[in-house]
């Protein structure tokens, strides 16, 4: 992008405020945690229902950010920068990415759909490179942000661009149709994901059809209902394994576990290729792609040695333990300059160390030249507060004087020569890679090795919930979040780090110990301790975290501890009794609280607190309200009398959704992040966080009359394929959970547990299942959900989730 700020003002038509209208313009930025931000930073601050970047402007300027689009000046930072003001900031980014769209007239393809979007985007990039230098939306950038993000990327370079659009509701393909002015169409399928935001599928069609208002070919599975809704002048070309009328009509037959042939007609004539997937959507999203290679009238062998090569993408950055106490960012499948920008704020994002590595290959598809491309990437490097940069390729190796502290191996198989001569330990490292250079192999040098059984965290979907429950939250209103008991079982010191970046108010552990742990990894979030031991308080002390004071013997035991460290006003919480009579001050103790604390000038009373029993439970409702009016009444008084004004909280994940009356100063957020709820309606606007899976480890039949497992509980039948999976009751998976009670899901089937789980294995059932040894298994995540198992063994969704062994690897991802 160059564009200078007297060009940006005339596009958005903005109010100016500054000085040096005249100052180039060479990025744009939506996050103000970003290390990339500089003084050639455009800076929109966007105000969304949980957020509003505005806030964030005066510490923006302070790192030298000089220009901003802004829907008002912040009263501190009036005449401190360039301000550009706007009526709407978002509206306002989608209308420079218009405009800047419209400088470049090569062809883009526009995708959408329900499902397939990224993957048929990555595939066409990959088919149409080897001709074209490919412009393509980031990640899964498709969002009313995403979108033109990803426009503002095109330089005169490009002359492909393959830019995917994704939409929750009504009203928003128009404004991202503006943006992408697809002159191609595709059309992937169409399910039922984002249902709740459309009233029925026709709906949901006509509003992503809107996308394809101007588009000179739409390619697409043929349906009546989508045909409806092609505009006249856009020509079709469309796909069918049913309908023999379509434009290309295909057959399918699975020739082995691993590949497909396809037989396809098209003007008359029949072609044959080979694919190397068998499941449906894959085979769905490869017929979108040999469309588009149609259409580009490409020659049919070409087609088919290029489709031959396809392969699954990867489509997510993963945080993983490393050797050496190191960290690994593992995005090991992509490298391109746009990818780089985003996984180095994860990195920033979930680093633990002082010290940070790149891992980089040859870059590709920047339509940059070679001297301009590394030179930006030794500019990101340095903003990002890079320790040493690792190259790979014969490229970037004759760069590596670009970048300091760098050393540089002409291919893989060179660097895994001289591992053992690189020093990895202690540091946050991220392995950054194109496919061809097969980074996996690094990768798999670097990880911590255990055992094959896996809990998978979505740090979206983390994003997701919290911003969901941010949304009930009235306006100034604090949140603490829960990540007590190691993140409910998902990992603490990463989740905490996610936390961090979203600026939430507070945390909570349960022990010192727990949050002991999150101030070694580097945490500077205030830390609440809501079960401290008197043993330990120095500790506490010592590490700065904030106990909870829930009675007058700890009370007086905290005091002595702190006038023997001279301490003044170390913030303390107050735990009152409502009704819980777990831990806290009752009633009848809180005149002595008041006159302990009256005048004593060694802590301070930072919060008031109490813990709801039934805020999740509609036949108890009076109760909760009984509790909620006693903890005004008891916090009003120890306010009152000590002249206080500390903050006040009773409200817990349920009570967020079911108390929004009592939010008082700030609530507490905790098994709704890892999404779970105990309101079924509320249930289906959660995002699943944790998926618990692993591998068969050996597949057998036996005959009808043998047994399965310790006791013999079970006895076949009939003849019974079983497949065995590495996790047992020492991972966390209850005995109860065996015998036929629970199951597993493999391909997409569930396979029932026969027989006792044992300590580190289960047996299932796979007689209607086609699988492998090696294949995946989920335990728990989308099915079986962790509150289906909860409600089987008559339990709660917190012991499932926080049973899960340590011994079990974590596995975070983007």
């Amino acid at each position: 992008m160059n564009l200078t700020i007297n060009n940006v003002i005339a596009i958005l038509d903005a109010q100016w405020f500054g000085q040096h209208p005249e100052a180039c313009i060479d990025s744009i930025s939506i996050d103000s945690r970003s290390l990339q931000n500089s003084e050639h930073s455009l800076f929109f601050a966007l105000i969304g229902p949980n957020n509003d970047a505005h806030h964030y402007i005066q510490e923006l300027i302070s790192i030298g950010v000089q220009h901003f689009v802004v829907s008002y000046i912040p009263e501190a930072c009036a005449a401190k920068a360039n301000f550009l003001v706007v009526k709407n900031t978002l509206e306002a980014l989608q209308q420079l990415a218009a405009y800047y769209r419209s400088l470049f007239h090569f062809p883009i393809i526009g995708l959408t759909g329900s499902n397939g979007k990224t993957i048929v985007k990555e595939w066409l990039n990959f088919l149409l490179s080897p001709d074209y230098n490919v412009i393509r939306s980031p990640k899964s950038y498709n969002s009313q942000v995403g979108v033109p993000l990803s426009v503002v990327a095109i330089n005169e370079k490009h002359n492909l661009g393959i830019f995917e659009a994704g939409i929750s509701t009504v009203n928003e393909m128009d404004k991202l149709e503006k943006i992408i002015k697809p002159n191609i169409g595709v059309l992937t399928n169409i399910g039922s994901s984002h249902d709740e935001g459309f009233s029925n599928l026709d709906e949901k069609i006509k509003e992503k059809m809107q996308l394809f208002n101007d588009a000179e070919v739409l390619i697409y599975p043929k349906s009546a209902d989508i045909e409806k809704y092609i505009n006249q002048n856009t020509k079709a070309f469309s796909w069918s394994f049913k309908d023999e009328t379509a434009d290309v009509f295909v057959t399918k037959k699975v020739v082995s576990n691993r590949e497909t042939t396809l037989e396809y007609q098209f003007k008359g004539k029949s072609y044959e290729l080979k694919i190397p997937f068998v499941d449906k959507a894959s085979i769905e999203n490869a017929v979108s792609s040999l469309l588009v290679l149609l259409h580009f009238e490409y020659e049919i062998e070409v087609i088919q040695s290029r489709m031959e090569m396809l392969f699954p993408v990867q489509m997510r950055l993963e945080v993983k333990n490393g050797i050496n106490n190191c960290s690994i960012i593992d995005d090991s499948y992509s490298s391109d300059y746009q990818s780089l920008k985003i996984a180095l704020d994860v990195l920033e994002s979930q680093n633990q160390y002082d010290k940070k590595t790149v891992i980089l290959s040859d870059i590709f598809q920047s339509g940059f030249p070679n001297e301009q491309l590394y030179a930006k990437v030794a500019k990101l490097i340095v903003s990002n507060k890079i320790n040493r940069v690792i190259g790979i390729g014969e490229t970037i190796s004759e760069f590596k004087e670009q970048f300091s502290n760098c050393i540089t191996f002409k291919n893989t198989a060179e660097f895994i020569a001289n591992f053992e001569k690189l020093d990895f330990s202690n540091e946050s490292i991220l392995i950054k890679g194109a496919r061809s250079f097969q980074f996996e192999e690094i990768v798999t040098l670097l990880e911590e090795k255990t055992h094959e059984t896996v809990l998978e965290i979505n740090l979206n979907a983390l994003s997701y919930n919290l911003n969901f429950f941010k949304s009930k939250l009235q306006p100034k209103v604090k949140i603490m979040v829960m990540v007590k008991a190691f993140g409910y079982g998902n990992g603490g010191l990463e989740i905490a780090k996610l936390l961090e970046h979203h600026k939430v108010d507070y945390l909570g552990v349960a022990f010192a110990d727990e949050g002991i742990s999150l101030k070694n990894g580097g945490i500077k979030l205030p830390i609440m301790v809501l079960n401290p031991e008197s043993t330990s308080f120095s500790a506490i002390i010592q590490y700065g975290l904030e106990p909870e004071i829930y009675s007058l013997k700890g009370l007086h035991a905290f005091l002595k501890i702190a006038k023997q460290k001279n301490l003044q006003h170390f913030p303390i919480h107050i735990k009152v009794d409502t009704g819980m009579h777990r831990l806290g001050f009752e009633e009848n103790t809180v005149d002595e609280l008041i006159a302990t604390l009256k005048g004593n000038s060694t802590v301070k009373v930072q919060s008031i607190l109490s813990h709801m029993a039934t805020s999740d439970d509609v036949n108890h409702h009076d109760f909760a309200l009984s509790q909620i009016r006693l903890f005004d009444k008891l916090s009003s008084k120890i306010i009152n009398e000590l002249g206080i004004s500390p903050i006040r909280h009773i409200l817990n994940t349920s009570g967020i959704s079911n108390f929004k009356e009592a939010q008082f100063d700030m609530v507490r957020l905790g098994i709704g992040l890892y999404g779970v709820s105990n309101d079924e309606n509320e249930q289906k606007y959660l995002e699943n966080v944790g998926t618990l899976k692993s591998i068969i480890s050996q597949i057998r039949v036996i005959p009808a009359g043998d047994s399965v497992g310790y006791g013999r509980r079970f006895m076949a039948e009939k003849t019974t394929k079983v497949a065995t999976i590495p996790i047992g009751y020492a991972d966390g998976i209850s005995r109860s959970w065996g015998n036929g009670v629970g199951f597993v899901t493999i391909k997409e089937q569930k396979a029932a547990i026969l027989g006792s789980v044992c300590m580190d294995m289960l047996m299932v059932d796979v007689n209607e299942i086609d699988c492998l040894e090696g294949d995946d298994v989920i335990i728990f995540g989308e099915s079986p959900t962790v509150s289906l198992m909860a409600k089987k063994l008559n339990t709660i969704p917190y012991e499932i989730l926080t049973s899960i062994s340590q011994r079990v690897k974590r596995v975070f991802y983007r």
